[in-house]
């Protein structure tokens, strides 16, 4: 529901000028992923949004009976990309949001990146101006669509998107449809697509829901020692650090250097890249990286995307192409730590988190280091 805006999504420090395509991908215009939360874990959820996330899934049963596998880390996911937990807002005991969260008003003018003319279609009774259309509340409904999915949550016989409860609610009955299963990959990926119509958009709130998710259960190494343990704890131990272009070295984090193919800068940003973060955890088991992905993917022993994913093992090295198979168009890197997740840096705009393996598109296969 956000207004969407195109940018180039290349990962580590290395220009890919000879890719054979250039990976241009859909954002969403709203608030990202970098509002200063701190790691993605639910302590970074405040806890009256908690709250209201976890009242929805006990509530959406009432209004789409036939939903299964909503939970609240997928609520957590939608409305972190989309306003940030609500943060730097007052949230009241009955889950009223002051001030109100608006998006830029869609009259094509070119502000916020929107550039398509949405009519009015509530006279300001949520968006409060009758000049056009703009998005609403910390789920970013547009009022046109709110008026279809509104639920009074909060028993005050008034379904208001700036309430938390009933937006959360809201979003819930949205997202499941007349019936999907959420626990299915592909209709989740299909819920959220619906809710933002960009590939990116459903990457990074996946990416989101996987982090929520591991956040509500725990990481677990069970099994996993010696020098693997150690490059997976350090990897771990920079979830919430930003995403910085060009940045991170054998010590940790650092400032980057300027720029992706769309113009992104790390050189104010401290933190790390997609390679830059590899070179760092296998540093502290004295195993010295090359600095880019590309280069990265010829240490060690490789595993062709052929094997398949279930192949991968905890501390492999996992890798991403324009065009999977042909190495030199590497664009990205993570650390697998097991259960189908990797740690990532994902792209400028984000922090250090978990991700499923197929947040990425172009997966190239990994390699084995230990």
């Amino acid at each position: 529901m956000s207004v969407l805006v195109l940018f180039t999504a290349v990962c580590c420090a290395a220009p890919v000028s000879n890719a054979i395509s250039v990976f241009v991908a859909l954002s969403a215009g709203a608030q990202g992923d970098d509002g200063g939360a701190g790691t993605g874990g639910a302590a970074d959820i405040p806890s009256r949004m908690l709250a209201a996330y976890k009242k929805a899934v006990r509530q959406v049963d009432t209004y789409v009976p036939a939903c299964r596998g909503m939970r609240w880390p997928i609520l957590a996911g939608v409305a972190k990309v989309e306003s940030n937990h609500a943060i730097g807002r007052s949230i009241a005991a009955n889950g009223d949001i002051r001030p109100r969260i608006y998006g830029v008003i869609l009259n094509g003018s070119g502000a916020g990146g929107n550039t398509t003319v949405f009519a009015d279609t509530d006279g300001g009774k949520w968006d409060g101006t009758a000049t056009g259309e703009r998005a609403v509340g910390p789920f970013q409904f547009m009022p046109s669509t709110w008026e279809g999915v509104g639920k009074d949550a909060s028993g005050d016989e008034k379904a208001d998107p700036h309430n938390a409860d009933d937006a959360a609610l809201g979003a819930a009955v949205y997202l499941c449809g007349h019936g999907r299963d959420l626990s299915v990959r592909a209709q989740l990926k299909a819920a959220i697509l619906q809710y933002n119509h960009s590939g990116e958009y459903v990457a990074n709130v996946v990416g989101w829901i996987d982090q929520y998710t591991e956040a509500a259960k725990g990481t677990s190494l069970k099994g996993v020692s010696g020098k693997v343990r150690v490059v997976i704890e350090a990897a771990l131990a920079q979830r919430g650090v930003p995403y910085s272009w060009g940045g991170g070295t054998a010590s940790g984090k650092s400032y980057g250097t300027c720029c992706t193919d769309s113009g992104k800068s790390g050189a104010n940003i401290q933190g790390f890249d997609c390679s830059g973060l590899a070179l760092y955890a296998y540093a502290q088991v004295g195993i010295r990286l090359p600095r880019t992905a590309a280069a990265q993917a010829g240490v060690g022993r490789r595993l062709p995307a052929s094997l398949g994913k279930g192949f991968l093992k905890p501390g492999d090295l996992v890798f991403y192409a324009y065009a999977p198979g042909i190495d030199s168009t590497i664009y990205h890197v993570g650390i697998y730590v097991g259960g189908g997740q990797m740690v990532n840096a994902a792209r400028p705009g984000t922090r250090v988190r978990l991700d499923a393996v197929d947040a990425m598109p172009g997966y190239a296969g990994g390699a084995r280091l230990l």
